[in-house]
């Protein structure tokens, strides 16, 4: 008995607030976008304007919101030991449609330049294969991507 209850109290414990749940994941999407965007080791005009959009887009928060996200997902960026530790978060708590849409705008943010990096894709493709996304999916939402470059 006494043994559940210090399990219960642990739990307690352990659980985060809806907010502070919401804003952890919220970090480890813009955390995402943003290895998007220092893959090729710059941060393009474009890719700058753009970004905030997105996580506004995605996220459905304010400008200001993802602004205050964008700057500590910089200061996480380099605690960062990998991408599971961001993905494993989209996966735990986005739906399929959050995940095409997140992955979506991944690519939106390596084509901002007009170019394609190898780093951009290869960070993309990955966190793609972690998310539990199809190949087909992948090329779906690049194509997706390409046409509303082309259309910008």
């Amino acid at each position: 008995m006494i043994a559940r209850l210090k399990q219960f109290f642990k739990e307690l414990q352990d659980t985060p607030d809806p907010q502070q749940l919401a804003h952890s994941i919220n970090l480890a999407a813009a955390c995402m976008l943003l290895e998007v965007v220092y893959a090729d080791e710059h941060l393009d005009g474009a890719e700058a304007s753009l970004l905030p959009q997105l996580l506004e887009q995605n996220l459905s928060i304010s400008a200001e919101d993802a602004n205050e996200l964008i700057d500590e997902a910089r200061r996480n960026r380099n605690d960062a030991t990998s991408l599971f530790q961001f993905t494993s978060v989209v996966n735990e708590h986005f739906s399929l449609e959050q995940k095409q849409q997140l992955v979506l705008s991944m690519w939106q943010l390596a084509y901002a330049d007009g170019e394609l990096c190898r780093y951009e894709d290869q960070i993309i493709r990955r966190c793609a294969d972690l998310l539990y996304l199809k190949h087909s999916e992948l090329i779906q939402l690049r194509n997706r991507a390409i046409e509303r470059q082309r259309h910008a």
